[in-house]
């Protein structure tokens, strides 16, 4: 891939919909994401990138205009204990994985959280069968610190365990 043709910018809220209908359409995909394709709307993702311009990191990445991908950094709660972990959360566009666009958007969030003297931890959760994501989060210094064993039940009565795994932005470097 040519990275000079990926751009990774600020999500805005006229991305809604293109956000929203990527994660439906990756939901579609059995334990790929928790959310159904008809429990995401619109609005929600328009509110997250709104709460996450002063609050947080919400990015695209775009190749040729279009947008191919969107990762976001947000805080794991409320409490003050919780102030210095971010939740991340990734989707590489349906047609466009393995072209780097994961990489690029993680090495994005993670100069922003370096950037950001508040955030001391990102942690996130990953179904067991995405090896290629356990992958990149590896590569980029996240380690496996717990597994929910069957923590997703798929339509089919089968389940998946979700790996919970974490970084710490100023040790890791990817």
């Amino acid at each position: 891939m040519n990275d000079a043709m990926l751009a990774i910018r600020a999500a805005r809220v006229a991305d809604a919909p293109i956000l929203c209908a990527a994660e439906r359409e990756t939901a579609r995909v059995p334990g790929r994401l928790v959310s159904l394709p008809d429990e995401l709307c619109e609005d929600a993702f328009a509110r997250r990138i709104e709460e996450l311009a002063s609050a947080g990191s919400y990015l695209v990445a775009e190749r040729d205009g279009a947008i191919v991908g969107h990762a976001l950094l947000e805080r794991a709660g409320p409490q003050a204990a919780l102030a210095h972990v971010r939740s991340l959360t990734i989707v590489v566009h349906p047609g466009h994985t393995g072209q780097g666009i994961g990489t690029a958007l993680m090495r994005a969030l993670l100069d922003w959280a370096r950037a950001n003297r508040h955030v001391e931890r990102i942690e996130l959760r990953v179904r067991e069968t995405n090896a290629a994501a356990i992958h990149l989060y590896g590569k980029c210094g996240f380690t496996e610190e717990t597994r929910f064993r069957h923590r997703l039940k798929l339509a089919d009565g089968r389940y998946l365990d979700d790996i919970g795994m974490a970084c710490f932005p100023r040790e890791s470097r990817p």
